[in-house]
């Protein structure tokens, strides 16, 4: 399963049709996928570069104002970059961090570099998917796309909105073999001076003028090096017996890889690749590899093929209907955006979890269901759930933002990608949870100590 794939074609699409008529260099403009090891996009670069006997250059673009991003977000993503900064320039890469409006400057370094095409990599999300329309209105020269995020290309898993993990499994299952390779070992053939002194970090901060309302974590150290040790200790001390371990939130028994795959300091092909070959029991890589290959592009695809997977209007037609015969349905608790925030509700489970988040900048997977259905529970419309989930969510989670975060929460609230259950009161016919169900599972006391104190 692991030879060498030179470039599958099919991860890759044309954005930008055109004729390359020019002989500055290739530009990969990096975004969702910060990394420079097992990068299918970085990688589909080089190949161009080298065809057109050009340089390549890596640039990265900075929004002053980015949805829900902190200092907690922006730490952790610059120091990453300074590490790929770095390795780049042992390559012989230039990288190039633009500030302002993405559009605008990459349109404008394009210009002034004279470059000859654009790679990008893939991100379902509307932000970035919107950035990419703005700029190809302006660019003249080729621009392509590169899935260098899931294993099996977003595009080519499915042409359409899934129901389910058991209707995309199958489709991405097949392509599995042809995809789940190593990565080549691609070197430019034309090399530039690397740029005379390197980012200054510490003034891009300030530049950035976040908040500093969420501080940033200590629990997860950023970059590829320590993205790749965590998938070494994962594989050495939890990976066997994961798939027993994986949901009670009282012992370490995750990958804690989530913030890395969401900036992209780590490849999920390469961890799929290092699980498969590591010696713990099979029922475990493959709980693992269920989580980090199907269902990561379950939320993709939800995410690149329904507009509304922030919304309301992305749940499906049989949970709209539910939540409007239920929409008038007395709460017997309902708290503020603040009161939630600090961690203020009646239920010690609750706070926990949410302490948990904010301490942490992680909330276990389990937790996170619970945490989101009990939003729903205690809030005046499904409408207002969603919004307070994801500001929650987006504010203090490392990897907020993300297809992951925006599908599962409307699997909690929206009933997206499962079915309809029996009907109760407020939920109607979406999957129920509650505090007696979590005590069936693990020892909810113990979990409540670990957070609150």
């Amino acid at each position: 399963m692991f030879g060498r794939d030179s470039f599958n074609k099919h991860r890759v699409r044309e954005l930008k049709a055109g004729e390359v008529k020019r002989r500055g260099p290739v530009i990969y403009w990096m975004s969702r996928d910060q990394r420079v090891a097992d990068n299918w996009a970085l990688v589909y670069a080089k190949y161009k570069a080298n065809e057109l006997k050009v340089p390549l250059r890596v640039v990265f673009t900075l929004a002053n104002i980015f949805p829900a991003a902190n200092l907690r977000h922006y730490d952790f993503m610059l120091k990453g970059l300074a590490e790929v900064e770095k390795r780049l320039a042992d390559e012989g890469i230039p990288f190039n961090l633009l500030r302002g409006e993405p559009a605008e400057q990459l349109w404008e370094f394009a210009e002034r570099v004279e470059a000859s095409l654009m790679v990008s990599d893939f991100d379902p999300l509307w932000v970035k998917r919107d950035w990419k329309s703005q700029l190809n209105q302006r660019l003249t020269i080729p621009h392509y796309e590169v899935d260098a995020h899931n294993v099996v290309p977003c595009w080519y898993a499915s042409p359409k909105l899934e129901f389910g993990a058991y209707t995309i499994r199958p489709k991405i299952k097949k392509h599995l073999s042809t995809f789940l390779t190593e990565y080549p070992d691609v070197r430019l053939q034309i090399k530039s001076e690397p740029n005379p002194h390197l980012t200054r970090w510490h003034e891009v901060l300030v530049w950035l003028n976040a908040s500093d309302e969420v501080k940033p974590v200590k629990s997860f150290e950023p970059g590829e090096n320590a993205a790749h040790a965590m998938l070494a200790d994962f594989i050495a001390n939890r990976l066997k017996g994961y798939a027993e371990k994986r949901n009670d939130p009282t012992i370490d028994g995750q990958s804690s890889l989530s913030p890395y795959l969401h900036f992209g300091q780590i490849s999920a092909q390469r961890v799929a690749i290092e699980v498969l070959k590591a010696p713990a029991p099979e029922a475990d890589k493959q709980a693992l590899l269920e989580e980090l290959i199907v269902r990561r592009e379950l939320s993709d695809n939800f995410c690149f093929y329904n507009p509304g997977y922030s919304r309301f209007a992305g749940f499906p037609d049989w949970a709209k209907e539910s939540h409007r015969i239920h929409r008038f349905d007395v709460r017997e608790y309902l708290y503020t955006l603040n009161e939630f925030e600090i961690a203020h509700t009646h239920d010690p489970l609750w706070n926990a979890a949410q302490l948990q988040l904010v301490n942490t900048g992680k909330m276990h997977g389990y937790m996170r269901m619970y945490w989101a259905k009990k939003i729903l529970e205690w809030t005046t419309c499904p409408e207002e759930a969603m919004r307070f989930a994801i500001y929650l969510n987006d504010k203090y989670s490392l990897d907020g933002r993300d297809p992951n975060g925006y599908t599962g929460i409307a699997w909690s609230i929206g009933g997206v990608h499962d079915r309809a259950w029996p009907e109760r009161p407020i939920f109607g016919k979406i999957r129920y949870m509650n505090f007696e169900g979590c005590k069936r599972k693990f020892d909810v006391e113990k979990y409540i100590r670990m957070n609150l104190g």
